[in-house]
């Protein structure tokens, strides 16, 4: 933990300078561990080894960067779970400017579809909403004005109370709701459908809402070379400015003492610690702070997380010409698609995501990879008939059991403070964005906060 010259007052009268001087200069600079090396992990790393702590980073997984980790997908570098840029992230773009990459951000027009009544509809914008032959003119019109008020709503405190399903129905009617919304959420939150917060799913409106050149073009964003550009240049730095990062290293317990944290314990020994950041799953945190107040153990297990198997294909056809596709067919498992490379250039190539979010606890998240690659492929075919195995150059899936917080109404009741009642211990996960949705800018924000508590070395 830092200590300061004014916490030294008590000990030491006030014209004994050079022992307050001899006393702060020895525990001015922290020891900090960082748990996780997702971009929010590494981000606060990079800002806490710059204000001159000592630093290290210990992560479970064998390589760094969490959800935007790359693998070797058929020879091209991708991430296993798709990531792009919307134009209010603005903490990511200063951070890359901090990091020399401002010069690797690139934009492009993208477009959304809809997949319904067997057919692939434009959508996203004005003209492509009126022609949307699935819902009445007047469902129409009130979903446009839904969309329209979301992208210049500035508050959300009078939407925290709320659910999404109460919210929708009320402004676009139980049309929109029934045949637009509701299908998307049954396939994404399952029997958390009804209860998801208006003041979430506002935001996820607003983010895509804001990012567009025009209001016919939307306009999304990505990194060059993907996320991984980003996760590199953070851990050099982290390691340029003397950090160490242990990959292959999951934090079993985190250690205190007298109520103030005292180290992080890992398979190859304890790290000793003045301050801790823990970025790992909240569900994660009651088993590897033990010392913690029996409350705020409940506190993290009030927190429901669902789980993702995100699917990736390489394709050699497209399969639409938009970069997301919406699914609201009843016999169709997932509700969207993304092709990636209709924002991200891959060489010819089409890269498609499929996501299949849902409740650990659901059968087809134990399925056999086999089986659900098989599944998600069918669905590709149902938008895009012309789409063969013979395309298939490449398919593989990634999982995670905490893959989303379940937000509901009145969540940010929930959230506990960052800073725990064990001195030193910050802990953090991605439902500590609520409102906001997971995304690199968010934890890029909350990194430099956490770091900034640390103090100056």
């Amino acid at each position: 933990m830092r200590f300061s010259l004014g916490s030294c007052l008590q000990v030491f009268p006030a014209q004994d300078n050079s022992a307050l001087r001899k006393i702060e200069g020895s525990l001015q600079m922290a020891r900090v561990v960082v748990i996780g090396a997702g971009a929010m992990g590494l981000a606060a790393a990079y800002h806490a080894a710059k204000a001159g702590h000592h630093v290290e980073v210990v992560e479970a997984a064998p390589e760094p960067g969490g959800m935007a980790a790359h693998f070797d997908f058929d020879g091209l570098s991708i991430e296993r779970f798709y990531h792009f840029v919307c134009k209010a992230d603005l903490p990511t773009f200063a951070l890359l400017e901090e990091l020399g990459l401002g010069d690797k951000m690139r934009w492009r027009g993208t477009s959304m579809g809809h997949f319904s009544g067997g057919e692939l509809h434009g959508w996203g914008n004005p003209v492509a909403l009126l022609r949307y032959p699935g819902i009445s003119l007047l469902s129409r019109l009130r979903y446009g004005l839904l969309a329209f008020i979301s992208t210049r709503r500035e508050r959300w405190d009078a939407l925290e109370k709320q659910s999404a399903r109460e919210w929708i129905t009320r402004w676009g009617g139980r049309e929109v709701y029934d045949k637009l919304w509701k299908p998307l959420f049954d396939l994404k939150f399952y029997e958390y459908a009804d209860n998801v917060s208006a003041a979430w799913i506002w935001t996820r409106v607003k983010r895509i809402g804001r990012s567009r050149r025009s209001l016919f073009q939307e306009e999304l964003g990505y990194i060059e070379g993907g996320s991984e550009t980003l996760v590199k240049a953070l851990c050099d730095r982290i390691e340029g400015l003397g950090g160490k990062i242990h990959l292959s290293a999951p934090a079993t317990r985190v250690l205190s003492e007298n109520g103030h944290v005292t180290g992080v314990e890992t398979p190859g020994g304890v790290i000793a610690a003045d301050a801790v950041i823990s970025t790992v799953p909240t569900p994660l945190v009651a088993d590897m702070v033990p010392d913690l107040p029996a409350e705020w153990k409940a506190k993290y297990a009030a927190i429901h997380n669902i789980g993702v198997c995100c699917l990736v294909f390489k394709l050699a056809r497209s399969v639409s010409p938009h970069f997301w596709v919406n699914i609201t067919e009843p016999d169709i498992p997932v509700p969207g698609i993304i092709e990636f490379s209709n924002l991200r250039p891959v060489g010819g190539d089409a890269i498609v995501f499929v996501p299949y979010y849902m409740p650990v606890t659901n059968p087809r998240f134990a399925w056999p990879d086999d089986r659900l690659l098989d599944e998600a492929f069918a669905a590709i075919r149902r938008i895009n008939p012309a789409v063969t195995e013979q395309d298939v150059l490449a398919r593989k899936v990634a999982r995670l059991r905490y893959a989303q917080p379940i937000c509901e109404p009145g969540f940010a009741d929930k959230i506990p403070p960052i800073q725990t009642p064990i001195a030193g211990l910050q802990i953090v996960d991605t439902c500590f964005y609520y409102p906001e949705d997971r995304g690199i800018s968010e934890g890029v924000r909350l990194a430099r906060e956490m770091a900034a508590r640390l103090g100056p070395a």
